[in-house]
């Protein structure tokens, strides 16, 4: 008789805690056997505390349904609160996803795909392709976006011509490295060949590679790249005798210089190894001015460059109209 009550009474006290402990809250930590009986949810997730409702948890068929469900087994700590190994920075969004359907996310990127790296935990499949539809229209803005690269020396723009696969167009713009007083026209031409630069990368941009290279040697000159080669050259300084003096002038040979642009659009997508790929750039265009001279250069086997100058080392001098004009050999 002792011992009957003895073990009855025993498996009372054993079934009693059980029993008495509701779907959130227990002692120390114990496993879920689903929240469906509670209305509200205290989420511990790593350190952020939430309250909310199952409902609001079961909206979506997500992990956190699951929890709810019983479906995954989770922690409880002894103040009833559902502890999840994961970072709580994100966490509230996600909630709120929940709650609302919609939810307004961050505009950094790494912020953005930290959001998406907790949604694909939870897999919380609305906030998914909320975040993978953010992400794909910031990919489509900065595809748009002319992207500027700053080069620091020579070899790295070698290099970069080198491997470019597009055409590439070369200024040369460096005004201080003069040891002669400037034209008075010179000046605004400067102007014009740097305005001409910009033009040509608003029209060309995407399809070729526009360099400016404001620490080289030559105070204003164009070059044209295809396949890595340099094709052709437009060298618009040139020095001129003013009475008893050297000064240096600069043109704007803007017919030419739009001419070799279209000419190495041949090199688009390897156009130029083709067998009329040298003969379209040996012939001369209408753009061809007098005053310019060429000068062919190998470069190796039967390429050669071709190097326009505009007015190389011409002997007057541009004092105004009605003065005389003096000729030095």
């Amino acid at each position: 008789m002792s011992a009957e009550a003895s073990v009855g009474g025993h498996a009372a006290d054993s079934a009693q805690p059980a029993g008495s402990l509701p779907a959130c809250h227990g002692a120390d930590e114990h496993r879920n056997r689903g929240l469906l009986g509670s209305k509200y949810v205290k989420l511990n997730v790593g350190g952020s505390l939430h309250y909310t409702t199952v409902q609001t948890l079961s909206k979506e068929d997500s992990l956190l349904r699951s929890i709810c469900n019983g479906g995954t087994d989770v922690t409880i700590d002894s103040e009833g609160w559902v502890v999840l190994d994961r970072s709580g920075r994100h966490f509230g969004l996600v909630l709120n996803f929940l709650r609302d359907g919609s939810v307004p996310l961050p505009e950094e990127h790494r912020e953005l795909d930290e959001v998406l790296k907790e949604a694909q935990y939870y897999r919380v499949q609305g906030l998914i392709q909320h975040c993978l539809s953010a992400m794909q229209k910031q990919k489509d803005v900065f595809e748009s976006v002319c992207r500027i690269p700053m080069i620091t020396s020579a070899k790295e723009e070698q290099k970069m011509i080198a491997t470019c696969r597009k055409p590439v167009v070369k200024l040369q713009n460096n005004r201080g490295n003069n040891k002669y007083s400037y034209t008075s026209n010179s000046d605004d031409n400067l102007l014009k060949n740097i305005e001409l630069f910009d033009k040509l990368v608003l029209r060309f941009n995407g399809r070729v590679l526009f360099v400016k290279d404001v620490l080289g040697d030559e105070i204003c000159c164009w070059s044209f790249y295809g396949e890595g080669r340099k094709i052709a050259e437009v060298c618009c300084t040139s020095i001129v005798y003013a009475t008893e003096k050297k000064q240096t002038k600069v043109e704007f040979p803007e017919a030419r210089i739009f001419e070799e642009t279209l000419n190495i659009l041949i090199y688009e997508n390897g156009r130029g190894s083709g067998p009329g790929g040298l003969h379209l750039l040996d012939s001369r265009g209408p753009g061809s001015s007098l005053g310019q001279s060429e000068e062919e250069g190998a470069v190796g086997g039967d390429r050669r460059v071709r190097r326009i100058h505009v007015r190389r080392h011409i002997m007057h001098d541009e004092r105004g109209h009605g003065q005389q004009t003096v000729y030095k050999d």
